[in-house]
């Protein structure tokens, strides 16, 4: 039995080629920069600020479109895991 895996479901989730999370808090920043300030120095960092992030994340989801969640998850890992010969050893030094 052959079962159709649609595209749809496979693909990342990338708006104007990048990460759509991490365009939209950028947009949402360069804008509040913008907005803030109301003066032509401040709206053209904003301007800046969006179009550079743009083409920064744009990089980074041709790299890798998943990278923001594997750095992500590679954070919350031990710097160190000890040896155990089975994951229901007891531990005998936390116990003393």
């Amino acid at each position: 039995m052959e079962a159709p895996f649609h595209r749809g479901l496979l693909r990342p989730m990338l708006v104007m080629g990048a990460d759509r999370e991490m365009l939209m808090m950028t947009g949402l920043v360069a804008f509040a920069l913008a907005a803030m300030g109301q003066s032509r120095e401040t709206i053209a960092f904003g301007v800046f600020i969006w179009f550079g992030s743009l083409f920064v994340l744009r990089r980074m989801a041709k790299a890798d479109p998943l990278l923001r969640h594997v750095f992500l998850r590679s954070i919350r890992y031990k710097r160190f895991y000890p040896a155990r010969s089975t994951p229901r050893r007891i531990n005998q030094r936390e116990y003393k």
